[in-house]
Parts: structure tokens; C-alpha cells; sequence
């Protein structure tokens, strides 16, 4: 069904009755979240209040178990601010005063001010007309009216955009999740700021990680089948942590940025694919210094390179890395170099964990055999060979090997408390 528009208005005490009747959803799922200011808001009043013109409220009218609802397609910010600042229903506790000049002279009123001190003026408030359009037809065609009037003001980031296009996607819907759950972190971190993050920015980070793991390329479309998602979630949740101990404090470097932020992350996630051991905190305390160093050698080239003063030969590590953070930062090609400068840095810091995790028959007789004693290494009890463990001394988490050098027995309980210590 193509889309109907039907042009008229609505007064400002239209609207809060319609609200109060829970006729209004300024909320659909391809909505974003708020972005306006308190300062957007009071100047919208005062707009108002001067009788100016207010832009078009776009309104997607749809019927809903019998009742009428109206869908707020554009003009959110806006029936927000003027149900805040009447303090209408769930926004009673966010009211907010507003300078005004009311006749005696500026100063800051409240709506139950307003209200109460001059009828006149509330009267006009309340009488206010603003004009609405009023639409119906198919779901998606909405939405795609929604990215396309949103195209001025505050515009939609790609992260609103995406939202707004696939809200109903699970693979989004997860990305929404994880960020949620994460949110902590990406602000005391400083990778996003609360601006960012209220404009979708972390979902758009967390969205573009796990596809990434998932095909190591961009996001298209987010069709992922459940048992995979599962599973990327699962490797972008251990990822995370593994980076948090690795790199405890990386607002203290440049790798907070986002685009760096993300070429760490996948580098730490492709590591630990490839079986290195990522959990050894003297390796981890040399890996962040050298990230620090690395990140305080950039910023300091950049700013001499503003000075016109040239790189020196000894300075092409921070050169080259200069080269992938400048532009386009999210290039494929400047991902990738980024990549493999940061994986030329850190991998030689690391071991391999051996690929043989278990010890063979003949390793458990041999170990047997050389213990004369047969008692478990920890607690002393004596074993016997149908009750016995061999354990790895250095643990196989930790890089230890399977070796009988890296051997010893232990009993059930003592290997089982052990565990990768």
C-alpha cells in the first residue's frame, strides 16, 4: 500500500490529551534516542511562547486493537520537549524552567508559573497550533520516510540510520545489548562519550565487531542465523575481557579512539585464535607500556610535523602508524596496515600454546615409571595407576608445554583446584 498523507494540525492542548490518552508512541522501534539539549528545549519554548513557526510534526497513524495510535515519525525532540516542560504524564519529573520575558522583565519560569501567574499566556500556549502530517501505508516504506526527513538538524549518524532501517533485526538487537551491558566501560574508558553513545555510536562499534569476527569485513546486512550469533557473541564477550586485562587503562592512550580501538580488538581476538597466551600479566605489562610508548611517539610526531619539523629515521614505526590514523581512518587499507604494524609490535612478546593439550600413554608410563614414590606433588597422598594425573607444571593456558620436562603427578582433587595456575 503506498503512502497517504493527510495535511492538518493539531493544537499544543490536542496533543497532551492525545498523550495522556497513551495515544502517542514516541517511541517506535526505528525511532533514535533523545539527542536534543536543554538548551534545544528551552529555546523551542521560548519559540513558542513568541509565537513563531513550528516545523511540521510527522505522525504515522495506525490502529491498534481498536484504539488509534499515532507513531511519531519526525518532530520526537520537539512533542518531548513541550510534554517536559508541562510536566505530561511519564515526563512529570523532568520539568524545566525557561527564560522568559513574561512583562515584568526576563527571568525563569516554570510551567505551574506560567500557568498560574498568567492565564493569557497559558491560554496561548495551550491554543498553539502546529502543523502535522498524518500518514499511513506499509511499515517500510515509513521507515524509509523517517531516514529521509531526518536528513536535517541533529541527522541521523549511521548507527541511527541502521538502527532505524533493521530495528527489528536480532544481529542489531544484540549489538544493542552488549553496548548497554558495556556502557560503563566505553565512557570510563573514554572510547565513546555520552553524546556518542546516545546517538547509537556503541551499538555501531559492537555491530561492525562482531561481523567483523564473524567475516573480517564490513557490515551489510545483518542476517545472521541464531546458532551463529551465539557463538560470535560468545568470542566478541571473551575478546572483550581478555583486552580489559591486557590493557587495563586505554584512555591513557590513543587506542581509546574508536577506529584504533577496533584494529586492538580484532588483533587481540585473531591472537587468540591462533593459540597464543595472552594471560601472562608480565607479558601484558610489557605489551601496554609498549603501546603507551608507541601511542605517546605518534602523538609527539604529529605535533612536530605541525611545527614543520621533519621525521627522523628513528621515528618511522611512529611515521608509518602516523599514515594509517590520518584521512580515512576506517579504510580497509589503513585497517589493515594498522593491523599488521600493531601485530609486528606485539607478537614476538608472546608465546604459542602447545597444539598437543594432553599428555600421550606413553608419556603417563614414562612419568609414572620415573617417580618412585607415586605421590601426588601437592598434597603427598599416596596414588596408585588407576587413580593418578599428570599435570602440566606451567600451566597449557599459560604456554606450558606437553612435555615430561613440564610434568608432574597429581591427584584428582589437587589437579582439579590447580586448574590453569
Amino acid at each position: 500500500m503506498p503512502l497517504q498523507f493527510e495535511f492538518g494540525h493539531k493544537t499544543i492542548n490536542d496533543l497532551i490529551h492525545i498523550m495522556r490518552d497513551h495515544q502517542i508512541n514516541l517511541d517506535p522501534g526505528f525511532q533514535r534516542r533523545s539527542v536534543w539539549t536543554l538548551g534545544d528545549r528551552r529555546r523551542l519554548i521560548q519559540s513558542i511562547v513568541s509565537n513563531l513557526p513550528f516545523p511540521c510534526v510527522f505522525l504515522y497513524r495506525r490502529s491498534h486493537r481498536g484504539r488509534l495510535i499515532y507513531d511519531v515519525i519526525d518532530g520526537k525532540q520537539r512533542l518531548e520537549s513541550i510534554f517536559m516542560f508541562t510536566g505530561v504524564g511519564r515526563f512529570k519529573a523532568q520539568r524545566f524552567e525557561v527564560k522568559m520575558e513574561l512583562g515584568d522583565g526576563p527571568d525563569s519560569y516554570n510551567w505551574l508559573n506560567v500557568h498560574r501567574d498568567y492565564p493569557q499566556v497559558s491560554y496561548d500556549f495551550h491554543s498553539y497550533k502546529i502543523q502535522t502530517v498524518e500518514v499511513t501505508g506499509d511499515l517500510a516504506e515509513i521507515v524509509d520516510l523517517f531516514v529521509r526527513i531526518n536528513s536535517t538538524g541533529k541527522r541521523l549518524t549511521s548507527g541511527e540510520k541502521r538502527h532505524a532501517r533493521f530495528y527489528n533485526s536480532p544481529f542489531l538487537k544484540e549489538a544493542e545489548r552488549l553496548a548497554a551491558r558495556c556502557q560503563r566501560y566505553l565512557l570510563e574508558q573514554r572510547i565513546l562519550s555520552r553524546a556518542q553513545f546516545d546517538r547509537m555510536k556503541g551499538t555501531e562499534l559492537f555491530a561492525e565487531l562482531l561481523m567483523s569476527i564473524h567475516t573480517g569485513g564490513a557490515i551489510g546486512n545483518e542476517s545472521v542465523n541464531g546458532n551463529t550469533l551465539r557463538r560470535l557473541v560468545r568470542e566478541f564477550t571473551s575478546t572483550l575481557n581478555l583486552l580489559k586485562r591486557m590493557f587495563p587503562d586505554l584512555k591513557q592512550t590513543r587506542f581509546r579512539n574508536t577506529a584504533e580501538f577496533y584494529t586492538l580488538f580484532l588483533l587481540a581476538w585473531e591472537m587468540d585464535r591462533e593459540g597464543f597466551v595472552l594471560r601472562d600479566r608480565r607479558r601484558n605489562r610489557i605489551a601496554f607500556s609498549l603501546l603507551k610508548k608507541l601511542s605517546t611517539g605518534v602523538d609527539g610526531l604529529r605535533d612536530q610535523l605541525r611545527k614543520a619539523k621533519p621525521a627522523k629515521p628513528a621515528q618511522r614505526l611512529y611515521s608509518d602508524y602516523l599514515l594509517t590514523v590520518q584521512g580515512d581512518t576506517d579504510s580497509s587499507a589503513n585497517r589493515e596496515r594498522r593491523r599488521e604494524l600493531l601485530r609486528s609490535l606485539l607478537l614476538t612478546l608472546y608465546e604459542r600454546k602447545d597444539e598437543k593439550r594432553t599428555f600421550t600413554q606413553e608419556q603417563r608410563r614414562i612419568i609414572w615409571n620415573s617417580d618412585e614414590k607415586h605421590r601426588c606433588a601437592k598434597c603427598r597422598r599416596a596414588l596408585t595407576w588407576e587413580d593418578f594425573t599428570v599435570d602440566h607444571i606451567i600451566a597449557h593456558v599459560k604456554g606450558g608445554r606437553t612435555s615430561l620436562k613440564n610434568a608432574q603427578l597429581l591427584c584428582r582433587i589437587c589437579n582439579s583446584r590447580k586448574g590453569g595456575r
